[in-house]
């Protein structure tokens, strides 16, 4: 790293409207701290931004001072890119705005924002754009990667709903990107990540889905989850787009609707939610308590904001956590086997193995429209391994690794991006496929000298 002058932190500090905290001042610890706590990074400056000027002067200032740039949004990636050592972090948390225009059916979106941000305000007009299922993800991070969730199979990937973003690029310009404007580079961060500059307002389409939804979970006991299994990929065949159903397996956790003996017992849950008319729902739903016979189950109307949110518990910040991530086409036999030997070696009762369903309106998008390409992916299957103790690190991470090996031959090769941890830079190429080349032309034109690489990084051609 480069020595720092203190004229040069001082006039920064002068310049800047909101903080730039260093190593010695109260509330660097608690700013560097992210989400997986595997993750202990320690920059030599933090610039927590209040606004579009703010980044501006950052980026000028770590590019200009040779400084390593990370950019933090929520925090929630789990390779940590949001935090480096010895360089400088812009933190966008508190941009947080969040505006909704409900004539128009959009969404103007800051990049410090939170899924549960978004879904406060969108949800007081029935509205909502496909995010995320844990209500503490940063929206800016899940955008640039993609983005799916409960929504996707009814309107798409959260990038296909993205109508235009302010960038801040590598040489402090601000440009705005869309359709008809720097088209290259809108094209790019629709699931290119954070290669290209520091997006500060994103424009979303809305739709109305809400205020309440049907939906819930059906937990089986692991014993049934082969059956249960075949019947699941028989159905989603004839399921409606309305419907997203995610199977889960791991150990029972105390949900309330389940007897107190069946806790910790292996199992697997069916996690569903059905966006058209509530009404509707229960008849949509039965063909998923046809799949076996429950523990038990919860059903029944929800508000849209809360079933965002019903996973947050399994998912809150401070634990050990490393994933391995495949997509797949289908869930043949092959891969279940190896799917439940590896629930009954679970290393810690918060490891998991889900496969998110989605398909439907995804997969009607060419492969060229956007830089995420993965629009034949039927389900995301992510390998979550999440622990407390740091003695457990080697089995918890072998655990996954071992899994992801043995359902390597039933997948697809590729994978989407924002579930590649830190030491899977291989696999980038695998994560864009034939759209590679067009990324690595994009950056060549934007940050031909890679200030932006901190991330999940496309190299620009060498100059």
């Amino acid at each position: 790293m480069a020595k720092l002058s203190s004229n040069a932190i001082e006039e920064l500090k002068v310049a800047t409207r909101g903080q730039v905290l260093l190593p010695a001042d109260a509330g660097f610890d608690e700013a560097r701290h992210i989400w997986n706590a595997m993750i202990d990074r320690c920059p030599a400056m933090i610039v927590r931004c209040a606004g579009v000027a703010d980044v501006r002067r950052a980026v000028a200032f770590a590019r200009d001072n040779d400084l390593l740039l990370a950019v933090r949004g929520g925090a929630h990636n789990i390779a940590g890119s949001a935090v480096c050592d010895d360089g400088l972090v812009i933190d966008l948390s508190p941009m947080k705005s969040v505006r909704i225009d409900p004539l128009a059916r959009r969404a103007y979106v800051e990049p410090g924002a939170t899924l549960a941000d978004f879904d406060h305000e969108a949800q007081a007009f029935g509205l909502a754009t496909p995010l995320g299922i844990n209500s503490t993800t940063g929206v800016s991070g899940l955008t640039l990667g993609g983005g799916f969730g409960w929504l996707s199979r009814k309107y798409g990937m959260t990038v296909d709903n993205l109508v235009s973003a302010d960038v801040v690029t590598a040489d402090g310009e601000r440009v705005r990107a869309a359709a008809d404007a720097h088209e290259d580079l809108f094209w790019a961060i629709r699931g290119g990540g954070g290669n290209f500059g520091v997006v500060t307002m994103f424009e979303f389409g809305l739709h109305p889905v809400g205020p309440e939804v049907y939906g819930g979970l059906v937990v089986l006991p692991l014993e049934q989850a082969k059956e249960a299994l075949r019947k699941y990929r028989a159905a989603t065949a004839d399921m409606p787009d309305e419907l997203s159903v995610w199977a889960v397996l791991r150990l029972a956790p105390p949900l309330p609707f389940l007897p107190p003996e069946v806790h910790g017992k292996p199992i697997i849950a069916f996690a569903s939610c059905y966006v058209g008319a509530v009404a509707d729902g229960p008849g949509a739903l039965e063909v998923v308590r046809r799949f076996g016979t429950p523990y038990g189950e919860h059903l029944g109307p929800m508000p849209y904001a809360m079933w965002q949110q019903a996973f947050d518990p399994l998912l809150t910040p401070g634990a050990r956590n490393y994933w391995k991530s495949h997509n797949l086409a289908e869930l043949p036999d092959g891969l279940v086997d190896v799917l439940i030997d590896a629930i009954g070696k679970l290393p810690s009762p918060q490891c998991e193995i889900f496969f998110g369903l989605i398909g439907g309106q995804t997969a009607s998008v060419p492969v060229e429209a956007t830089a995420y390409p993965s629009r034949n992916t039927k389900y995301v299957m992510n390998v979550h391994g999440r622990w407390s103790d740091a003695r457990e690190d080697e089995r918890c991470i072998g655990w996954a690794r071992d899994f992801f090996e043995a359902a390597a031959p039933f997948a697809l090769g590729s994978v989407y991006v924002n579930f590649l941890t830190q030491d899977e830079s291989e696999r980038i190429g695998a994560a864009y496929g034939p759209n590679y080349d067009r990324l690595v032309a994009v950056k060549t034109r934007y940050d031909p000298h890679n200030l932006f690489r901190h991330n999940q990084n496309i190299k620009p051609s060498a100059s």
